[in-house]
């Protein structure tokens, strides 16, 4: 994998480039950082999709896709996600890399071009946005929460977080609640889009082949036009538990879930962080882990159970899947695996092949143009941008006393149990 190279192009506005010549394709991503806040996470849900859907030049959706089909079938998307206690608009474009163009026009530059017209120059009415693609996208937005409840493993989790991160900005959902994105306006959704230009950080991404001076240039000319006064952003990382918390919630449902929060006194840009992320994947992390040998396979107690970790909050989350009748057994084995490890029960081979899972994932992130652009992306707030092959000399190097050492500090936060009525 390539290394990153980064130029500050505005104030709060980064661009970050990554040479690779292996892929026909090139893809350009625009990230719009913003505090993770329930006054604002609902319109900012709903502006990331409308952004995507028309622009000035382009004013409705039929208009934008032959201009998108004239690009050699390119592509422009948005999502959404959270990141610690951040929110984060995303908004990319993807085509063919410049070298495969026809007389010499270049791709990234028209790309660039499209992304700074959905962001600087949508279709307007007024100020407002236009009342339809308003609510088009509120409809989608909340059929995707509708959605979500219906996946029970997914809302577990979702409640896990709410209860256990209350009073922390973390607690929020990333599109915020169905009641916010219901009170958005047209003319509200203006406002909000206005506020994102100023104060919002914004980390913009190339990954491709031929140089990315162009695209560079056209989004330093348009950030140029805008008077910034970005916002800090803050994540609060709470180290440990005093007390466990115990949620239950039932409703009908033939397999009960049960969702295990601890808190790991880790996160970025600690040192021990990857301790930690190895620790988290010879618990439950992987084909060969504790919990889903010996917890689901052995003791059969669990339809699924795995671990994972926020290294963003320090957070890690244990889920499964049980029977109604086996929850209390099955807390109690997850936590004898957790005890097992904090007085150094963990085997050579165990190390061993957690550490070649974690970097056959770390590399299997290389095979495209998208999984390198979230591999950098997912590292934005690390303080650091690394590669994977030194990511994976630093996984290497990580030994059984420091995952002793990272499974003693962790303690149980909150226990949530979704099962029957």
């Amino acid at each position: 994998m390539s290394s990153i190279k980064r130029n500050t192009i505005s104030d709060g506005v980064f661009f970050n480039s990554v040479k690779d010549s292996r892929f026909k394709t090139m893809k350009i991503s625009v990230n719009i950082i913003v505090p993770l806040a329930e006054e604002t996470a609902s319109s900012n849900a709903l502006l990331c999709g409308v952004l995507t859907r028309s622009c000035k030049a382009y004013p409705d959706f039929t208009i934008l896709s032959k201009k998108l089909s004239s690009l050699y079938g390119a592509d422009l998307t948005s999502s959404l996600r959270k990141s610690g206690d951040r929110q984060i608009l995303t908004l990319s474009a993807s085509g063919i890399d410049d070298r495969y163009a026809f007389d010499g026009e270049s791709i990234s530059k028209e790309l660039s071009t499209l992304l700074c017209g959905t962001l600087f120059e949508p279709y307007l009415n007024g100020k407002a946005f236009v009342e339809s693609e308003v609510e088009q996208e509120r409809r989608q937005l909340l059929d995707l929460i509708d959605s979500e409840f219906n996946d029970k493993r997914i809302y577990a989790t979702g409640q896990l977080v709410k209860n256990m991160c209350q009073n922390e900005a973390f607690g929020i959902k990333r599109y915020g609640t169905a009641e916010g994105i219901k009170s958005v306006t047209p003319t509200s959704l203006y406002d909000t889009w206005q506020n994102l230009l100023k104060s919002a950080v914004f980390e913009i991404f190339y990954i491709g082949d031929s140089s990315a001076d162009k695209a560079q240039e056209v989004f330093a000319n348009a950030f140029s036009q805008i008077e910034r006064s970005p916002i800090e952003l803050t994540n609060k990382v709470i180290r440990s538990a005093d007390s466990v918390n115990h949620v239950t919630e039932e409703m009908e449902l033939s397999q009960s879930k049960l969702v295990m929060g601890f808190r790991t006194d880790s996160a970025v840009p600690d040192e021990d962080v990857n301790a930690t992320r190895l620790m988290c994947a010879v618990l439950g992390g992987t084909a060969n882990s504790k919990l889903f040998c010996n917890v689901r396979e052995k003791q059969s107690l669990c339809y699924y159970c795995s671990s994972r970790f926020d290294m963003q909050k320090g957070i890690l989350y244990v889920d499964s899947g049980v029977e109604g009748d086996n929850l209390e057994k099955a807390e109690k084995a997850i936590l004898k695996e957790i005890a097992d490890m904090q007085s150094g029960n963990i085997s050579d081979f165990e190390i061993d092949t957690t550490k070649m899972a974690v970097i056959n994932s770390f590399n299997s992130t290389n095979d495209t143009v998208s999984g390198i652009d979230s591999w950098y992306t997912s590292q934005m707030f690390d303080g650091s941008f690394k590669t994977i092959d030194e990511l994976s000399t630093e996984i290497n190097a990580v030994t059984k006393e420091q995952l002793v050492d990272a499974a003693k500090k962790l303690t149980l936060d909150t226990v949530y149990v979704l099962k029957n009525k």
